[in-house]
């Protein structure tokens, strides 16, 4: 069963502070993870397709950033590098990604990132649209699922657990649809 639990402060990051609202889930353990520091730091010297990061002054703001799981200001420095969240994942758990491993462009912040706000699912990374990928502890994809919000149709936190009813599911991805980034990933507890 899922319940809402209270809206959090949290400070995002240019120090203010905003809200997270997040749920809890009782029927699956899983974690949100974003991109740990020390990989974002390894991503700003040399990213995952073997080049250097793309500097971008983000006028507008906005862009998902996959090192806090928030937005880009406006006017903000950030960085455009090429990731593998399945070869990386491998590599921390022995998985072989074969032929699902992938190399995307994700955002994430140049000087520095205080890491994700609170532990739930965080609210800037929600969209219109979403497609979460469900993988085996091998490795191996076992599943997708279209996930489209509005009224009646299932949350993304409600996705997720049906996913994690599985036994074999190990790590859940969420990409956009529109250009199949990369947003987060989840991981069994």
């Amino acid at each position: 069963m899922r319940r809402p639990v209270a809206a959090s402060a949290a400070v995002s990051p240019d120090g203010t502070m905003g809200r997270m609202n997040h749920t809890e889930t009782t029927r699956t353990r899983h974690r949100v993870r974003a991109i740990a520091p020390d990989v974002v730091s390894e991503l700003l010297e040399r990213d995952d397709a073997g080049g250097g990061p793309r500097m971008v002054l983000d006028e507008e703001g906005g862009s998902p950033m996959r090192c806090c799981l928030g937005r880009s200001l406006p006017g903000e420095r950030i960085a455009l590098v090429s990731y593998a969240p399945l070869r990386r994942w491998a590599a921390e758990t022995g998985a072989d990604p074969g032929p699902y491993d992938e190399v995307g462009p994700v955002f994430v912040h140049v000087g520095g990132c205080a890491g994700p706000a609170g532990s739930g699912f965080p609210d800037a990374m929600r969209g219109d649209r979403r497609v979460l990928r469900a993988y085996a502890a091998d490795g191996r994809i076992l599943r997708g699922r279209y996930v489209e919000a509005g009224d009646g149709r299932p949350s993304i936190e409600e996705e997720l657990d049906d996913l994690y009813r599985d036994p074999e599911v190990a790590a859940v991805h969420l990409r956009a649809v529109e250009f199949g980034c990369f947003l987060l990933e989840t991981r069994r507890d």
